[in-house]
């Protein structure tokens, strides 16, 4: 007999070899429709495959289809109907990789022909045959090479690729079949049959890629699909594509003059002044809230020798991803990837004490790494950029409360820019790592600690810290549900050691800092990418480029309406004058569509009594004020939240 564990805690003895497909049908057909899986031991189980040599009780979990597993494997399944689909289409294609990715799959291709979108609307048709065919699937093992000459035999010479290069001789693998004819490699699991897939999928776009990733290889084509457990939760998707679409930091960036970017700066940002205006006023509103917090700022060299980056162990982890160059007279520099190296060498300047601690340091810093041209993504991802880069030197008994202060500003900075912190995760010991288990303890159980007197929940990640100490993740949700790692908070006992920092103790000794690495913001690239599409442009005024625009119904009126832009201007408001010889209906429609936060009219009657009329971007409503009541509302509503 088997002995299975719910996850409510009851244990149920089965017969031996049952299927969780059987256990489910036992409990209710209707369960036995919505399931697609079963997860036992942790290990995601195909519903036909029977349970069996269990000695002790097993953790047992049905996986309902809109479940974050049964999504993927959804996914999956999709994936291998559409390759089956391309095949029947196109006999000529060869299969090579085809996983799951965020909200959806990939599959890559071998063919001479290139597809094109246009064929999308067969291969969605073909697909949904397919699932109509209510096809079984079943899993079989296979020796490795049987399955690598079957695959060469039958034309399938990247699948036999994969296998020879992947498999260790002697091992079995494991076939997935639709149907008596297709077939693909695969782990698994999958649901019974095409026709439990449902037609709750899309084809959405055509890419090119290169076999195993490598541009010497023979390049593919990627067709890339969503699918979801139902028609409701693809509406939904395509919903959100929209609204991201519209989002699109990059289309608002040109649509807002804010940046561009282009070939011959890949990965790196191009600012137009309203952009930079931006930028400034973030990277100013940051900078005084550090120094609120007790930080001196730094600025460390853009260039530094390799010597200082082998000694700090970055070379040997981060060299690939280097700019490098050697001069004429034999040295070996790099352009600086992070800021840390940099702030030790400050540290080791002059003699510290116990009492110096905590020291705390904090760069704008602008760094560089070498990013794939396929990872880089808009201001999102790229190769030049800048952070609110921090390093806080402080004993073990500090440690406790700098993570809490940090955590407390972070929190007001995330709040002051109107962005939703998601979570918090501590990332654990990995399993190979400097330190005893006792000072392991003590940091993970710190960090825990500090960051949940803060009032949150702290999310664990089992062996994805670095291998010298633990690190606090901060996670933002954007507007459309995405979520974004930013702000860190990473405790390093390593980079000082070897790096020769060291203080002296209250008994005389020489004791190593710990080092915690912080930022909030993170790079200030992707954090105004995020802020950008989270307001879709639509800034609050004390982070608008452009405040205000004054704009005259009237030449008559024009005198007075620069008047009231120098009057903006003398209170700190970054205004502009529209005196344009258009209608004022043009123009508050033109400066609508530029975000403008708040359109000041003026015609003969305002100049005459001294008045504006204020009309508020997405708002067909004026408020009439006199100009100095009107300096007073935008100078309060203007000021940075910290300043308030």
């Amino acid at each position: 007999m088997l002995e299975l564990k719910f996850p409510d805690g009851a244990l149920r003895q089965y017969a031996d070899k049952i299927t969780p497909l059987e256990i489910a049908a036992a409990i209710s057909p209707s369960l036995a429709k919505r399931v697609v899986a079963a997860k036992i031991a942790g290990q995601l189980w195909d519903l036909t495959r029977p349970i069996e040599g269990a000695t002790e009780p097993q953790n047992f979990e049905l996986i309902n289809r809109d479940s974050p597993d049964g999504l993927e494997i959804i996914r999956h399944d999709t994936a291998h109907v559409m390759a089956q689909a391309i095949q029947e289409l196109y006999p000529d294609t060869q299969i090579t990789i085809g996983p799951n990715i965020e909200d959806g799959f990939f599959y890559d291709f071998a063919r001479t022909e290139k597809f094109s979108t246009d064929d999308f609307e067969k291969i969605e048709k073909r697909m949904k045959e397919i699932v109509d065919r209510d096809l079984p699937i079943t899993r079989e093992e296979w020796t490795r090479d049987v399955a690598i000459k079957h695959f060469n035999e039958i034309g399938e010479k990247y699948k036999a690729s994969i296998i020879e290069e992947i498999i260790p001789e002697g091992e079995t693998l494991t076939i997935y079949k639709q149907g008596d004819v297709w077939k693909d490699l695969c782990r698994g699991p999958h649901m019974p049959s095409t026709g439990r897939l449902g037609k709750a999928f899309k084809l959405m776009k055509l890419a090119g890629a290169y076999w195993r990733g490598d541009a010497k290889n023979a390049q593919l084509q990627r067709i890339y699909g969503t699918a979801w457990a139902d028609e409701k939760g693809l509406q939904e998707y395509l919903l959100r594509l929209e609204e991201a679409e519209r989002r699109d930091h990059r289309k608002l960036g040109r649509q807002l003059d804010l940046f561009h970017m282009q070939e011959e700066g890949k990965g790196m940002v191009f600012w137009h002044p309203k952009g930079w205006v931006l930028y400034r006023i973030l990277e100013n509103y940051i900078r005084r809230m550090v120094e609120k917090s007790g930080y001196g700022e730094v600025k460390t060299p853009q260039i530094l020798d390799r010597s200082l980056w082998e000694a700090s162990g970055h070379w040997e982890k981060f060299g690939h991803a280097m700019f490098t160059c050697e001069t004429e007279e034999g040295e070996h520099l790099a352009v600086k990837p992070m800021n840390c190296p940099g702030h030790v060498q400050i540290f080791n300047q002059g003699q510290k004490s116990y009492r110096d601690l905590p020291l705390r340091m904090a760069e704008m810093g602008c760094c560089h790494r070498f990013e794939p041209s396929g990872s880089l993504h808009g201001i999102m991802r790229v190769r030049n950029f800048t952070q609110d880069d921090g390093h806080i030197f402080c004993r073990d008994d500090q440690i406790f409360d700098e993570t809490k202060a940090f955590c407390e500003t972070l929190a007001q900075v995330y709040a002051d820019l109107d962005v939703e912190l998601h979570s918090i995760k501590l990332a654990l010991r990995p399993e190979i790592r400097l330190g005893s288990d006792e000072t392991w303890d003590y940091t993970e159980k710190t960090l825990k600690a500090a960051a949940e007197a803060t009032g949150v929940e702290v999310e664990l990640l089992p062996g994805e810290g670095a291998f010298y100490g633990p690190k606090l993740e901060f996670h933002v949700k954007d507007a459309i549900g995405r979520t974004w790692q930013c702000g860190t908070l990473q405790l390093d006992p390593s980079t000082p050691d070897r790096l020769g920092a060291h203080y002296t103790a209250e008994d005389g000794s020489k004791q190593v800092p710990v080092m915690l690495h912080r930022a909030i913001l993170g790079t200030f690239e992707r954090f105004l990418g995020i802020m950008i599409e989270n307001y879709a442009g639509h800034f609050p005024l004390w982070l608008a480029p452009v405040q205000v625009v004054v704009a005259n119904i009237t030449s008559e009126s024009e005198a007075y309406a620069s008047e009231v832009v120098a009057k903006l201007k003398a209170v700190g408001i970054r205004a502009e004058i529209d005196t344009r010889n258009e209608k004022i209906n043009y123009k508050v429609r033109e400066h609508s569509l530029g975000k403008i936060p708040v359109i000041a009219v003026v015609g003969a009657r305002e100049a005459t009594e001294q008045k504006v009329a204020l009309r508020r971007l997405g708002s067909q409503e004026q408020t009439i004020l006199t100009l100095d009541e009107a300096l007073l509302v935008l100078v309060a509503e203007g000021t940075p939240p910290d300043l308030r």
